[in-house]
């Protein structure tokens, strides 16, 4: 499989590496839409097991979006690993996996990676006004948007 996508996506292919009997590709984010829709049609990845980010604030690429595929068939997983700099939008995948809506609603409320071609791309574990991305890791616990606790909670935040 890896070197008929390397024959098709050349070097945009950085790695293709297997941790633990868990395999991952790691690609130049121009590709992994490509790449992705390659691995559900011809190699049989037809489930969108998740999704989810990593923050590397210091990197130029500071985003890590991370795809998990499942082919039923084969009994086999693969994650698709991608990085993208600060502003840059990652393809949705709600065309392909209506379940990729949720999860990319929650890589944007929690990173603030937006989704090109997302349906409805909105927060969906804290409530709209709030500010900020709690999973970044330069997202402090202390700077917990103190004017939503005070306004909706009553309290004063822990800071």
């Amino acid at each position: 499989m890896v070197e008929q996508l390397r024959r098709e996506f050349g070097e945009t292919i950085q790695q293709a590496l297997s941790y633990l009997g868990q395999n991952y590709l790691v690609v130049d984010c121009s590709v992994c839409l490509q790449l992705i829709v390659r691995l559900q049609e011809q190699f049989g990845f037809n489930f969108l097991t998740d999704l989810t980010a990593a923050h590397y604030p210091k990197d130029a690429l500071p985003f890590e979006i991370i795809w998990m595929l499942y082919s039923f068939q084969k009994n086999e997983r693969v994650r698709v690993k991608a990085r993208f700099a600060e502003g840059a939008e990652a393809p949705s995948l709600t065309g392909r996996w209506i379940g990729a809506n949720w999860l990319e609603r929650e890589v944007y409320d929690m990173f603030g990676v937006r989704f090109t071609g997302h349906p409805d791309l909105r927060r969906i574990l804290l409530p709209e006004e709030w500010t900020g991305h709690p999973l970044r890791k330069d997202y402090a616990l202390q700077q917990q948007d103190s004017a939503w606790v005070q306004k909706n909670l009553g309290i004063e935040s822990s800071r």
